[in-house]
This record gives structure tokens, sequence and C-alpha cells, in this order.
């Protein structure tokens, strides 16, 4: 797709009517650069449905055609690119295909059910010359640079990175949600929730692989209907150079928890909410760096607490982190050119994931990457 034939505005389909695809509804409305052209699922009134819903609620000027069946949607010559946030266990077949019909793919994560279908993806974009992104959205808020600048300027050297992202799943999630089936998502909850952890981790090591990874399987559960277990409680551990470590920690058992701590030499930074901004709240974090004052007989302990608000950041939907998502995205599809950073992120995060999980299946063996 060459810059002179590349449309003002990104033009969107959407891969089938997934709940997440709600929000990203209004993410692509207010990113100034994109429209939604179409939404497919198997069936027509499905598609129909999603689009009546939505419409109402945060209308675009053309309402989005409903089509029946994810090819007809890849067939379309009015779309540009393609949101996917099908099963997992879909996404091979449906990535490829989206590439092979020119259209760049936003792709939800986890990407694949293996490192090897996710080369496989990503080289089919690659040689059909369109933009390959996971949908980690926290990696498009403003609020990331400054974080970026604390742990940079604020801490000194990097010693340990701590994250927990976890949600507690009913009786009702654990028997019916595709997340708890091994065939659409075989990495539970280490791929829904893990994928974050493990991505914030290597980007706050500007994206250095771990030279040795393990898992350690707290809780599995097999439903009837589901070929194998799934992960429900896992904690895993990353070496890097240097000595620099990360542990993460996700469950579906556990209340809901979205922090990260990056510790250095000289102090801090704390992000209680680093996944999705909570409600309400102004986008903020915290950098320490405390004090052990002794003097004779008396000593103290001093927070020295530094709380940094990301004003521009906000709550706001048009300056939603979804919304800088889609916007993002759509810059890259209009420029004419393709960004390979974030297809390389993608692999890296996969990597360590399904290593990750070959540890905690074998015991809490350590997995050599490098």
């Amino acid at each position: 797709m060459n810059s002179q034939s590349v449309p003002k505005m990104c033009r969107w389909g959407i891969m089938s009517t997934a709940t997440i695809g709600q929000k990203n509804w209004q993410a692509i409305k207010l990113s100034g650069n994109g429209t939604l052209t179409a939404v497919a699922s198997r069936n027509l009134a499905s598609s129909e449905n999603f689009i009546n819903q939505l419409q109402a609620s945060a209308p675009f000027e053309t309402t989005p055609q409903a089509i029946e069946g994810y090819q007809a949607l890849l067939d379309s010559p009015e779309i540009d690119a393609v949101y996917i946030p099908l099963p997992t266990g879909m996404r091979r077949e449906w990535v490829i295909k989206a590439a092979e019909a020119g259209k760049h793919v936003l792709c939800e994560k986890p990407c694949a059910s293996s490192y090897a279908e996710l080369q496989d993806m990503v080289a089919a974009c690659r040689k059909n010359n369109v933009q390959f992104m996971d949908g980690i959205m926290y990696m498009h808020g403003p609020r990331l640079k400054s974080i970026r600048d604390a742990i940079d300027t604020k801490i000194g050297k990097i010693k340990r990175i701590a994250t927990q992202f976890s949600f507690f799943g009913d009786q009702e999630f654990d028997e019916g949600n595709i997340r708890t089936n091994s065939e659409l998502e075989p990495f539970g909850c280490l791929g829904d929730l893990g994928w974050y952890t493990i991505r914030f981790a290597l980007w706050a090591m500007n994206y250095q692989l771990p030279k040795q990874v393990y898992g350690r399987m707290i809780s599995s559960y097999k439903r009837e209907d589901s070929p194998n277990a799934v992960p429900m409680e896992i904690e895993c551990g990353l070496q890097f150079e240097d000595g620099v470590t990360s542990s993460f920690y996700n469950s579906f058992l556990t209340g809901h928890q979205q922090w990260a701590h990056v510790s250095g030499t000289e102090g801090s930074v704390y992000v209680p909410d680093f996944v999705l901004p909570y409600e309400g709240k102004e986008a903020k974090f915290s950098i320490f760096k405390p004090e052990f004052i002794v003097n004779d007989c008396d000593f103290a302990m001093v927070e020295n607490r530094e709380e940094v608000v990301v004003e521009e950041s906000g709550n706001s939907a048009t300056n939603s982190q979804e919304t800088h998502l889609f916007r993002n995205f759509a810059e890259i599809v209009l420029s004419g050119q393709t960004d390979d950073h974030w297809s390389e992120a993608a692999l890296m995060t996969q990597r360590v994931m399904d290593a990750c999980k070959t540890s905690a299946e074998n015991g809490g063996v350590a997995i050599d990457l490098c």
C-alpha cells in the first residue's frame, strides 16, 4: 500500500462481536483519524445487534455495515485495517488471511497459541507489507512516557521488577468463559493477564530478553468441555543480565489487582493501576526514595514520596489509552510505512510466555532463552 493511495481516514473492520470490541468502538470513533466501516460475526444477526446497540450510544456518521462471515469482511475493498478480538486459538488463521487480503492487523492478546504460530502470523504481515500490532492499550497511554522518565532518571539502576494482575472469576466464569477452555485460550490466566505483566517487565528493561525464566503452577482447572487444564493461578520469574530479576503473579482466583513496582539502587516507582487507570481518578504513579536518619539516640524513617499526576492522560474518552492505541495504529497505516517494533515486542512477549508455561508444566524447571 503506497502513501498516495492511503485514505485520510483509516477504515476499520471489527472481526467478532466480542465484548471488548464495545469500548474499542468508541476508541475508533474518538481517534480522529479512523472510522468504523463494518463489523463481522459468524451470523448476521449478531453483527446487526452489536451495531444497533453501539450506534445508539456512540454513533458514527455513517452506520457501520453488518457482515456475515469473517472472510466477507476481508474481501471488502472499503476496509484498510481489522481489529481481531477472536479467541486465541483462532487468531493464526485469521491474521494470516487478513494479511493476505492486504489488511493491517490489530490483534488482541495473547496473540497466538505458541511462538511458532506468532512467527507465521508476523511473517505473513511482513510479506504483505501490512502492520501487525498487539492490543496492549497501556503501551499507548501518555502516562507511560512519564514512568519511563522516572525509571531512567530518579531511581538509579534497576534491580527488581514486580507485578501482579489478577481478578476473581466466579463459578459461571470457570464453567462457561472461553478463558478456561484450553482449545480457545490455552494459556488461561497466564495469557489473559500475563501478557500485560510480561510486557511491562520487558518494556522496563528496554526490551532486553531475559536469560532465564521459570514458572510455578499454583492452580489449574480442567472443565468438562476443555481438552486440557488451563492455568488459574501462576507465579513466574525472569532473570536478566547484571542480576536484574522480575517476578509476576497472575490469577483468576484472587481479587482484582493490577500493580507494578520497579525498584532501583536509589528508589522505586510504584504504579497502582498500570493496566487500566482507575475510573474517576487521575492517571498517576509514585516515586519513593525513603531515607533512614539516625541522630544519636533519635532515628526516623522518612518516606520521601513524590506523586506524579499525568494531567494530559486523564480518564476522558478522548485521551484514553484505548483511543491513543487506535489513533497511533491509524497513523502508521496512513503513513504508508510499517513499524516493526510492535511485531518484535509481541514476538518477545510470546516467547517469554511460552517458556513460563513450559516451566510451570514441568515442575518449575528453569528455561534458558539466551
